[in-house]
């Protein structure tokens, strides 16, 4: 299903024109966005670039972007100064203006500041990425961060992709981060905030429903339904679905199939992508083109 201009009309021009090269000049050019993270190197550490070591060097990144057609990269600052320089113009960036290591525990999370809207129009990024925990007690230095990073972004045409992520003691009281509750919660936080896309994992079921606040508690909704339920409530801000941790081809392929018939406006993927040895990687990209185009 091709993604038309009018979802992109309640935006500035500027934002309109960065997003318009993400969306119809690169990756599927149809509307749709295929965005490749490597912002996990901060986020986990190295261990995620052990399952193909090469992928330690973000070159490995860069080139799959390139050669895959990706709509963009998303990383940090340092990345972009030191290995970028090759890709200019030819491999859009997403520039993470914020972000934490995994060191210390989730239950007070806050990513603070590490780069600024004005670095990433210097660097010449078409969007960037802010990391917002959703429930953390933490959340009031968090959203106030993040007025500050919205008023930036408006006041230079720059579009705002929000990692929208659960976390903290009571998210993890009331049936965890990947519950349908914290999911549909982190959407509509999203949408209410101001971010123009925004960067959802699908929520799961498992064995703490029960902990969760009514209605969900008792809602039976299978994988297209969870889908098709956080999308409605993220309203007009774009719909990203993350890959998460590598999982079988079968249900990369399944997982993202579903997200795109239901609306999502693409697909994030980045250890499912680049934890596979190069001809690997080239070929499941290939794949989510041609479910892309459909």
């Amino acid at each position: 299903m091709t993604i038309t201009l009018d979802v992109l009309n309640h935006l500035s021009f500027g934002k309109r024109v960065r997003l318009h090269r993400l969306m119809y000049e690169h990756g599927p050019g149809n509307g749709r966005l295929l965005i490749l993270p490597i912002d996990q190197g901060m986020e986990h550490g190295p261990r995620d670039f052990f399952p193909n070591p090469v992928s330690a060097d973000p070159d490995f990144q860069f080139k799959l972007a390139l050669e895959g057609k990706y709509s963009g990269i998303a990383l940090h600052l340092g990345l972009v100064e030191k290995y970028a320089g090759q890709y200019a113009g030819k491999v859009p960036i997403v520039l993470k203006i914020n972000g934490k290591t995994s060191i210390p525990p989730d239950s007070h999370a806050i990513s603070p500041m590490t780069a600024s809207v004005e670095d990433a129009v210097r660097i010449g990024a078409d969007a960037i990425g802010y990391t917002l925990y959703v429930g953390s007690p933490a959340q009031y230095d968090d959203m106030n961060q993040f007025r500050q990073v919205k008023h930036d972004a408006d006041r230079y045409g720059m579009p705002v992709i929000m990692w929208a992520y659960p976390r903290g003691e009571a998210i993890e009281k009331k049936g965890g981060r990947d519950s349908l509750y914290a999911v549909d919660y982190a959407a509509r936080v999203a949408a209410e905030l101001g971010a123009d896309v925004v960067k959802l994992n699908v929520p799961e079921i498992d064995e703490r429903k029960k902990d969760q606040p009514a209605p969900y508690h008792s809602l039976d909704y299978d994988y297209r339904e969870r889908v098709k339920h956080v999308i409605k409530s993220a309203g007009k801000t774009l719909v990203l679905f993350s890959g998460g941790s590598k999982i079988s081809d079968d249900d990369v392929i399944h997982r993202a199939q579903v997200c795109l018939e239901e609306g999502a406006a693409g697909l994030i993927f980045g250890r499912n992508m680049w934890q596979r040895e190069w001809d690997d990687a080239i070929s499941m990209t290939k794949k989510l083109h041609e479910l892309m185009k459909a």
